[in-house]
């Protein structure tokens, strides 16, 4: 059968826009060639994957500006892209769709310890903040699982935690100011180097919009004191309740530690065979991490451990040094990695409130059997943020339907409890079907007139966090 012939208009608009952007870019900075297009089919959630029209790489807001002129002027979607680490496709492009990549952009632009603060560009890795302040003992509190890799850019399109959010706050606590890109190349200045800017909180509008409202190329980043010193101990319990009962009575004796991290029986078996870490095999284990002054981390980790001794645990351990300090940490470290050597899984991301983590993980575990598909659970439980780790087999036929089915429910769950349906990974592809569980029709429309003023044509990351009809009726009444 022969194969139909490309639309000669289609193919006389993608040259015209190639030529453009190539106009305004260096040479390798466009890639339009669709073998080399193919790294950019999709982010971190690999189920799904779309090659884009072509992907970019600037190297300045001013070059990132002159890409969404031309993309506005010739109607183009925009999809902005930080490392790729996104587990919920806030990265995924659509056929007619540009690439924005940030990853050129990874410049230092300031540093003021007097005032605490670091600008940087965007596409630097999360990590690699902390490591440029580092010497002068300072560091950059936000620290997801994936911060070796990950982006700024990324870490503010989803208001991204980690481990140490319980006592520092995430993304949005630790961003003072954005440079940021309109979908038309205009560039604005939202926030600075200070505690409060004055007018609308347009910061906190943006911290979390996942793309939606503009490019981000710069930050202004809050930077704190690197502590005395810090000391985690290790509980193992004999299930998953009793952990999750530790943990509420922690939180309610007025205690902040400085992370709190659970693991479960099948995340533990996968992280020791992988990080052989010296993990008790038990049903449950939590990492509890203090810090301060060595009277500081005493007295904490003394009302820490007698809560924990009148949940019966099977293990108790303290770090004695910095080496079973991060022995400690290095299975859970480890986990995501250790459990994608033993299977296909499908990572959610939901929050609720401490005190429902006993009910939360039995359903859990119920759901699990009623599907048929296991499930291994880490995550952030000092303030609630779920990563449960549905398990299953991408190469059966129906598995991958059953597994979005189980993660629908459980984040069903976390919204029927008073939790909501993202902590950090955002909406992206993955919840926006959900979002209507969570939010009425009034409160989404708000949200809907937010993304008409910053981006009246919707052309910036579209299909993604509001359901797809609503997007495309927005997009038919914008064009």
């Amino acid at each position: 059968m022969e194969m139909p012939k490309p639309n000669p208009a289609i193919l006389a608009k993608r040259t015209r826009i190639i030529s453009r952007l190539r106009d305004v870019l260096p040479h390798d900075a466009v890639i339009d060639d669709p073998h080399e297009t193919r790294a950019y089919e999709c982010d971190a959630l690999t189920a799904y994957r779309c090659p884009p029209l072509a992907a970019v790489l600037p190297q300045s807001t001013a070059e990132v500006s002159e890409v969404l002129r031309i993309c506005h002027e010739e109607g183009v979607p925009v999809v902005p892209r930080g490392s790729g680490t996104s587990l919920a496709g806030g990265a995924l492009p659509t056929a007619d769709s540009v690439i924005l990549g940030v990853a050129r952009l990874t410049q230092v632009l300031e540093t003021d310890y007097d005032n605490r603060f670091i600008r940087v560009q965007t596409g630097r890795t999360n990590l690699s903040v902390t490591g440029a302040v580092e010497a002068n003992d300072f560091f950059y509190a936000p620290d997801p699982s994936s911060q070796l890799a990950c982006a700024i850019a990324g870490n503010i399109g989803m208001n991204s935690g980690g481990a140490h959010c319980l006592k520092y706050g995430v993304t949005t606590n630790n961003l003072l100011g954005v440079t940021m890109v309109m979908m038309d190349g205009t560039v604005v200045e939202i926030g600075g180097a200070h505690l409060d800017a004055g007018g609308l909180d347009l910061l906190g509008v943006i911290c979390g919009s996942e793309g939606q409202l503009g490019v981000v190329t710069e930050a202004t980043l809050r930077i704190l004191r690197k502590p005395e010193g810090a000391r985690p101990v290790l509980m193992g319990f004999d299930s998953n309740e009793v952990a999750g009962e530790c943990v509420s009575d922690i939180i309610k004796a007025g205690v902040l530690p400085v992370a709190i991290e659970f693991m479960d029986r099948p995340c533990i078996e996968a992280t020791e065979a992988f990080a052989k870490a010296g993990y008790p095999m038990c049903e449950a284990l939590l990492i509890v991490e203090v810090e301060g002054s060595e009277a500081e981390i005493r007295e904490q980790l003394d009302v820490i451990l007698d809560i924990a001794s009148r949940h019966n645990p099977v293990e108790l351990r303290e770090a004695a040094d910095a080496d079973q300090a991060a022995r400690i940490w290095l299975g859970r470290k480890s986990a995501f990695g250790a459990m994608g050597q033993i299977n296909d899984y499908m990572c959610l991301d939901g929050t609720i409130p401490v005190s429902s983590l006993p009910y939360v993980l039995r359903r859990i575990g119920e759901m699990s059997k009623e599907y048929g598909l296991g499930v291994a659970n880490v995550f952030h439980a000092g303030d609630g943020n779920m990563h449960p780790l549905i398990l299953f087999d991408a190469n059966k036929p129906g598995d991958l339907e059953l597994c979005e089915a189980f993660g629908a429910d459980i984040l069903k769950l976390c919204v029927e409890v008073g939790g909501c349906l993202t902590g950090e990974h955002g909406v992206g592809i993955e919840k926006r079907d959900l979002m209507l569980t969570q939010y009425t029709p009034t409160d989404l429309e708000a949200q809907l007139w937010v993304k008409d003023v910053f981006d009246p044509k919707w052309l910036l990351n579209p299909a993604k966090v509001f359901p797809l009809s609503v997007t495309e009726s927005r997009r038919d009444h914008a064009a």
